[in-house]
């Protein structure tokens, strides 16, 4: 016989903040993961401006869950709206 599962209740504390973010940059080391979340600004051709806003750190066990759960909804995701189509420079900087 299996455990129950616990019953699981969310909550938003009073710095809960929404915000929106067209940057993400990715540090790791041993212990840790940093996803560093900002607004993109191109201010030239020759020149982008990254505002971070909002630093979270994660432990490797927490980076791999969210891997595998961003999987899941973006295939969900795509499977409703159709796939998602990556400009040519998304990997190349302004998304680490």
């Amino acid at each position: 016989m299996s455990p129950a599962q616990p019953k699981l209740l969310l909550e938003k504390n009073q710095e809960y903040r929404e915000g929106y973010a067209n940057s993400v940059q990715i540090r790791t080391n041993l212990w840790d993961f940093l996803l560093m979340f900002g607004i993109v600004n191109q201010t030239s051709p020759d020149t982008v401006h990254i505002q971070n806003f909002q630093g979270v750190y994660l432990s490797p066990q927490q980076a791999k869950a969210l891997l595998g759960l961003l999987q899941q909804n973006v295939g969900q995701y795509e499977a409703a709206f159709g796939e998602i189509k990556l400009e040519p420079r998304a990997g190349s900087g302004f998304v680490q």
